[in-house]
């Protein structure tokens, strides 16, 4: 139920808590988008408004019952313990989703994902959940689409993620999405947390730190991120942080969970929504500034990574800060 509050509009994000909950998972809503300027209103909730049971060795207590679901802008469901997730939903978790306005955009974060699948909220769609849980999830409802090598999907109004840090990633992308990368970047800081994981990202990397006594790629990520505008290609990469082309690249997917090509895409896209937020540069001249030569490039690769041209894009964003 969005309202105005003196010069901009401030969205509703209810947070559903369900038996089993996990704390940490709980409080990510409320501390993303309570750091995003006043321009969300975070409220937490239970099917019957009583205290809840959390994965830890304590209930949490909520201010609201659940018709509070009903003025809802966003519902997120929080992750449950997995000797929580219900094969059939209670009748009271039911008829709490129920209250949700067909508008509303609704996130699950990690195992909640069954929740909503329960609820038949994601047949037909596309989703993911944690990769511990992908079989289960598999045979319980093999009408989703399910991806689970990605840190979060979006698809419509319905997004799903996976482990605990994926939540974080998921409520920055709702905010990078709702007010653009400038906001959701201050946020990212102000919570010390990464301002941009991919949704496309893996989900589970097998090595995230170098071996003892290997050579990292940061300091070349970091090179080449003031380079964005430079063709770079795989042996420039390697050659800067003198390894084989071969060892780069193992090395690179294994602190990253991407290839190195696939990780240049995503910082590209990256900086052209920021120049298609912050600035009425052309096209064409950001395609230029980010490395991707023709604005015929950009728009594929932007279509490829949300779906939309960077003209729609730029006209949400422009909505977004009138809103």
């Amino acid at each position: 139920m969005r309202e105005r509050r003196g010069d901009r509009q401030v969205e509703r994000v209810v947070v559903l808590a369900l038996d089993g909950v996990y704390p940490f998972e709980l409080g990510i809503p409320s501390r993303i988008f309570g750091a995003a300027d006043g321009r969300y209103e975070v409220l937490t909730c239970s099917v019957d408004g009583e205290p809840v049971r959390s994965n830890a060795d304590f209930t949490i207590g909520v201010q609201h019952g659940p018709e509070i679901l009903a003025t809802a802008d966003t519902v997120v469901v929080a992750s449950v313990g997995v000797a929580y997730i219900p094969e059939e939903l209670p009748a009271e978790v039911v008829a709490a989703l129920g209250r949700i306005r067909p508008d509303a955009r609704i996130v699950s974060i990690c195992t909640a994902a069954f929740v909503l699948a329960a609820a038949g909220l994601l047949d037909g769609r596309r989703a993911t959940t944690h990769w511990h849980v992908t079989d289960l999830f598999r045979r319980r409802y093999p009408q989703v689409e399910l991806d689970p090598d990605v840190l979060f999907v979006h698809d419509g109004r319905v997004l799903t993620s996976a482990g605990a840090a994926s939540g974080v990633d998921v409520c920055l992308h709702i905010v990078r999405t709702d007010h653009g990368s400038e906001l959701a970047n201050a946020v990212a800081r102000r919570c010390v947390v990464p301002p941009f994981r991919d949704g496309g990202q893996a989900q589970y990397i097998e090595q995230p730190v170098p071996e003892s006594g290997a050579a990292s790629t940061a300091a070349t990520r970091a090179w080449a991120l003031e380079r964005l505008d430079e063709p770079l290609a795989l042996t420039d990469l390697a050659a800067h942080a003198r390894m084989s082309l071969r060892t780069f690249a193992r090395r690179f997917n294994d602190e990253v969970g991407l290839s190195p090509g696939r990780w240049l895409i995503q910082q590209r896209v990256g900086r052209a929504r920021h120049l298609l937020e912050s600035s009425d540069l052309p096209v064409d001249r950001i395609a230029v500034e980010v490395g991707f030569a023709t604005g015929a490039s950009l728009r594929q690769h932007l279509h490829a990574a949300i779906g939309v041209s960077p003209q729609a894009y730029r006209r949400t964003f422009q909505a977004a800060e009138v809103r």
